[in-house]
């Protein structure tokens, strides 16, 4: 693990895996929540940890190089339920990288839990881990110019729906009409760091699959 500094009162802790990104981002909540932490934001990505408006950013920094991590804890709160048509138009192509057949990629997605890392990219747009490794899968090699909103799309190890249209070089498995972003909404976002998720599988018609 290791704290950077960044401007007067803000911190950039860097640790090894994803894994280890999300452990971290629990650990702080839970620090903050018992009031053992006073901070102002607490930002995860890939494998970094942001922490802004600290009082003593050098004190915590040597705190935290000097302890162990403990593990991920499970997911706290409700599980959010994505329905999902899965429609998409790389479907044929991520069947072929994991060696099945085209039905058989609804059901391995679907049958995951998933957890949301980080987000970023996009308001509302959350990075989902919880597909085992071998089923991760590379980027496209030529980017969309428009992705449609409510794409259900692979990329790496990560799950992702597109709160909007955008451009975008994720895989396409399917798509929702369930809404990620919505600024009248309190919380504009649908999916936070931490949340727990799950793909339905639903037909056209919107029934379950």
């Amino acid at each position: 693990m290791r704290a950077l500094p960044v401007g007067e009162d803000a911190l950039l802790v860097e640790v090894s895996s994803g894994d280890e990104a999300q452990a971290l981002h629990a650990e702080l909540l839970r620090r903050r929540a018992e009031g053992s932490l006073p901070v102002g934001e607490i930002v995860p990505a890939a494998r970094t940890v942001l922490l802004d408006g600290l009082s003593d950013p050098a004190r915590l920094a040597a705190e935290l190089t000097a302890r162990e991590l403990p593990p991920v804890p499970p997911p706290a709160g409700e599980t959010v339920e994505i329905p999902v048509r899965y429609d998409g138009p790389d479907l044929a192509d991520v069947a072929a990288h994991w060696g099945v057949p085209v039905r058989e990629v609804a059901r391995v997605h679907a049958g995951a839990w998933f957890r949301v890392a980080f987000c970023g990219f996009a308001p509302g747009f959350g990075y989902l881990t919880g597909l085992p490794s071998r089923y991760e899968v590379p980027r496209r090699p030529t980017p969309r110019t428009a992705v449609p909103a409510g794409s259900v799309a692979l990329a790496g190890p990560y799950t992702g729906v597109y709160p909007r249209s955008s451009p975008g070089g994720w895989q396409l498995i399917g798509t929702t009409d369930l809404v990620l972003w919505d600024h009248a909404r309190v919380p504009a976002a649908l999916l936070s760091p931490g949340t727990r998720v799950r793909f339905v599988p639903v037909t056209s018609t919107g029934a379950a699959a």
